[in-house]
């Protein structure tokens, strides 16, 4: 599992209009090529009367799974400029299809390129992106005498507070990047004198929303 990765926040589309043609930006994560390839079915369906459905998507984590596909586009003007916005954006599980119904009036190559191009990078913006950081969940069991001290000094440090059980004593579930897990259990154990039990739980990752590029 990796440290760190970005992605797409959501499924979602973005519509732009360059030169009287409509370029239409449908996006989603996909984890498996599987995934990529019915999503863009589905586009395809629901968008069968447009003049072409380009796509293009990124798979894996070190992006071993990558295509690009022109739709009836010049070779090279549509699917691979979708691409390369992903790989500048360093997305990873990302699908595009950008669907372009003809306004009348032709680009030529480099307007091609530039048009899918533009509308993957707004539709990435309008959808949004999110690094997903891999965490290890830890358990802090402690007398109930510490509670006040361990939500506070949790609550103004770099660690994201997850949840409190309150049973026979209180247990703290903190999200910690897996790297800072040893320096994170010798912070607690010396705010609490060695007197809480601190055990590593499951990994998973949270996301965090990236600003617009």
């Amino acid at each position: 599992m990796l440290p760190n990765y970005f992605t797409v926040k959501k499924q979602g589309e973005h519509e732009i209009i360059i030169q009287k043609s409509r370029f239409i930006a449908h996006i989603s994560r996909a984890e498996t090529e599987e995934e990529a390839q019915q999503f863009i079915q589905d586009i395809k369906k629901k968008n069968w009367n447009a003049t072409h459905n380009c796509s293009a998507y990124l798979i894996g984590e070190h992006n071993q799974i990558q295509k690009a596909n022109d739709d009836g586009e010049p070779s090279g003007t549509a699917g691979v400029p979708i691409l390369e916005v992903l790989k500048k954006r360093d997305l990873k599980d990302t699908v595009v299809v950008v669907t372009r119904y003809f306004g009348g009036i032709k680009l030529g190559a480099g307007g091609l390129i530039r048009a899918y191009g533009k509308s993957t990078t707004e539709g990435l913006n309008a959808v949004g992106v999110v690094e997903r950081k891999l965490m290890t969940v830890m358990h802090i069991d402690a007398d109930y005498s510490w509670l006040g001290k361990l939500e506070n000094e949790i609550r103004s440090s770099t660690y994201k507070l997850k949840e409190i059980h309150y049973s026979e004593q209180v247990e703290v579930e903190v999200y910690v990047e897996d790297s800072e897990v040893g320096t994170f259990s010798e912070w607690i154990i010396d705010m609490t004198n060695g007197q809480a039990t601190i055990v590593e739980g499951e990994k998973l990752y949270l996301e965090v929303d990236i600003p617009p590029k």
